[in-house]
């Protein structure tokens, strides 16, 4: 179903089961929630790097609020949504299922509740440089070849 989000151009966890980091994900479920201040779309990510992760997801939300869109599109335009549609500023459910992409995330909890946040977002085709940490040797020093 296409919602129409004028102006495009973190759900609930148990903090035991919260995650914090870089992933590479797959979008597995997107819903539309209309809320009467904070419309949202509800995306559930299932996690494909690092491997150690990959038999979990998450789920968070991107509102679709003025100060917010920024988000929203941000996260379309990096995980490859159909240009047609957000250049007419529509967010058809259907055409997010399967798009890929990188999200950091984090956790934050607020009256007792956790709340999983999707804090940045890249294409897909970044994973590989933004996984990659340089390891520092244990004199701080750094590599003596010059890589």
């Amino acid at each position: 179903m296409r919602r129409h989000i004028p102006g495009l151009h973190s759900g609930q966890k148990d903090p035991e089961s919260s995650l914090d980091g870089l992933f590479l994900v797959r979008v597995e479920k997107a819903a539309y929630r209309w809320h009467g201040q904070k419309p949202f779309l509800e995306v559930c990510f299932a996690i494909l790097a690092p491997t150690c992760f990959a038999s979990r997801s998450f789920s968070g939300r991107l509102y679709c609020t003025d100060r917010a869109l920024w988000k929203l599109n941000s996260f379309l335009r990096d995980f490859g949504y159909d240009q047609e549609l957000l250049s007419r500023d529509q967010v058809d459910e259907k055409s997010v299922l399967n798009l890929m992409g990188v999200v950091r995330t984090s956790h934050t909890v607020r009256n007792g509740r956790s709340y999983q946040n999707l804090d940045a977002f890249a294409s897909a085709a970044e994973w590989d440089t933004l996984s990659y940490t340089p390891t520092i040797p244990e004199d701080g020093q750094g590599d003596t070849d010059g890589l």
